[in-house]
């Protein structure tokens, strides 16, 4: 029986097959005629010579245009560090003369007496962080739960305009949150919120006082108004970017929607939703005008939602303009410079955050 036979491969090919399995002294020979066959390589140009293309971009660091654009990013970075250096600087310098007279004592002082030159910023700080705070906590659960419905469960000719509509309530200016805050918030918490809360939860200290409609319950409700569209775009977005694999791996084990959300989704979300809440309350902790309208603007420190309070950014908004001796300016840019150093140190606590829990049980990143 006459075997089949198989077409041989090309010249070539083979050769380069049989030249792949040559043993070194074979290679040192081909090496030695390679050489022979250029003798004037030797006399090219080292790449690494003072006077070659080579040389100047192993100086360099690689290509010329590489090099420009780190130098370029690196100057636009290095110019973001020193105006926040700047900024604080200035600051510390006007605050001087603030300073020399309170000391320490500024920060815990609760007077406030332009005619006398006396000043304490505790109250401020203390409305500061806790319409912050307040509207932080009323915001977070509603603005987590758009961004999953958004993401996770609306249809598609819902999904779009609603959330281009719930974008849009962060380009709303906000003197226009504070007039609605007093023509339409003030008074329904005035006649209907306040006095319910008063009649079944009045015997807290959180709820004690007269119904006013204007105070710290009303500046934290317009606080939780304007961040949540950014807390909620920003965790839409993540959540948008978490890979199908890991939603279609939950549900192929047996979960139902809201365990898939809840065990698969959100724990791969966990780092950037975070990062929405440090920008919402950025926000929160410099937002003047509409505070400013809504919150009563009475340095004073009670823990009743509707007692009137006041916040850093606000005072200094509605008094830098009536300043008129050294000290009272002075005492104004200090409490900027203390409005300052809270943003950051509370950025600063949110980032820890976010690294820590971007990190596993043992250490290593999910």
């Amino acid at each position: 029986m006459e075997l089949e036979r198989k077409p041989s491969r090309p010249d070539s090919l083979a050769d380069s097959s049989i030249s792949r399995y040559k043993g070194p002294r074979q290679n040192k020979m081909n090496s030695a005629v390679c050489f022979e066959a250029a003798p004037n390589l030797g006399e090219m140009p080292s790449r690494n010579e003072p006077g070659s293309s080579g040389g100047l971009r192993a100086l360099l660091g690689g290509n010329f245009g590489d090099w420009t654009f780190r130098l370029l990013t690196a100057i636009f970075a290095a110019l973001a560090v020193l105006l926040l250096a700047a900024m604080a600087y200035q600051m510390a310098r006007a605050s001087v003369p603030s300073i020399k007279t309170f000391g320490w004592k500024f920060l815990t002082s609760t007077e406030w007496d332009p005619v006398l030159d006396s000043y304490g910023a505790l109250p401020y700080i203390f409305g500061t962080v806790v319409s912050s705070v307040l509207a932080l906590v009323i915001a977070l659960p509603v603005a987590l739960g758009v961004a999953v419905y958004l993401a996770e469960l609306a249809p598609l000719w819902v999904r779009r305009p609603l959330g281009i509509l719930v974008e849009l309530l962060a380009a709303i200016p906000s003197v226009i949150y504070g007039l609605w805050g007093i023509f339409v918030m003030s008074p329904w918490l005035r006649d209907f919120v306040q006095p319910t809360l008063q009649k079944f939860f009045g015997w807290t200290p959180f709820f004690k006082g007269i119904p006013r409609g204007f105070g710290m319950m009303a500046g934290c409700l317009v606080l939780a108004i304007m961040i949540l569209p950014t807390i909620a775009s920003v965790s839409r977005d993540v959540l948008l970017a978490v890979p199908n694999t890991i939603r279609e791996g939950a549900l192929a084990l047996g979960a139902t929607r809201w365990e898939m959300v809840r065990k698969a989704v959100l724990p791969c979300a966990k780092s950037g939703i975070l990062g929405g809440v440090i920008l919402g309350l950025g926000r929160a902790l410099g937002e003047t005008m509409a505070v400013t309208m809504v919150i009563g603007n009475r340095p004073e420190i009670s823990w009743s939602l509707f007692a009137p309070g006041h916040s850093l950014a606000s005072v200094i908004a509605s008094n830098y303009a009536e300043a008129s001796g050294d000290l009272y300016l002075s005492t104004l840019t200090e409490l900027g410079l203390i409005l300052f150093g809270v943003t950051l140190l509370l950025n600063i606590m949110a980032r820890l955050l976010i690294w820590r829990v971007g990190r596993g049980p043992d250490g290593a990143r999910h």
